[in-house]
């Protein structure tokens, strides 16, 4: 169960990464060619960053099911709830985003595009979301290498 959630923590951040770059290089003097690389990211959040984020709060939300320890470790159930939370602001921003920028730029290469400051703001937008989800990404592996104890004040204070 280790190894899967690590090999989908790498997927995800590598596809955070690679978006990131594809984003941040994408030439902006064709727009046959930007749609191109928008295609691409596309690609790689639909092929990529999905599945490895599914593997990761699948393989996760298991190890939490059959690991005793994991049960009471506060760490675990944060790393739960990011995991969740990344998954849908995955879906809801870069997946979505990165599809609708493809529709969009491929309209632009077309000809048929009718405002572009829309493309502008979907990948300005998704840059943020990026951003954030690779932070966040990070934190979640910090977080499982440091394993931080968490406890409650109520029962810190009822022992007492």
């Amino acid at each position: 169960m280790k190894a899967l959630h690590e090999l989908g923590a790498i997927g995800v951040m590598g596809a955070l990464a690679a978006i990131l770059v594809l984003s941040a290089t994408a030439p902006t003097d064709s727009a046959a060619a930007y749609a191109a690389v928008r295609a691409g990211i596309a690609a790689i959040a639909e092929w990529l960053l999905v599945p490895s984020l599914l593997l990761v709060l699948a393989s996760g939300l298991l190890a939490i099911a059959f690991t005793e320890a994991y049960k009471n470790a506060g760490w675990a159930w944060a790393k739960a709830v990011s995991g969740i939370v990344m998954f849908e602001g995955t879906l809801l921003t870069v997946g979505a985003g990165a599809r609708r920028a493809a529709e969009l730029s491929a309209a632009a290469a077309a000809g048929t595009l009718a405002d572009p400051a829309a493309l502008a703001q979907v990948v300005r937008s998704e840059w943020g979301s990026l951003w954030l989800l690779l932070v966040l990404s990070l934190a979640n592996v910090i977080v499982g290498v440091w394993r931080p104890r968490f406890t409650r004040r109520a029962s810190a204070a009822s022992a007492d």
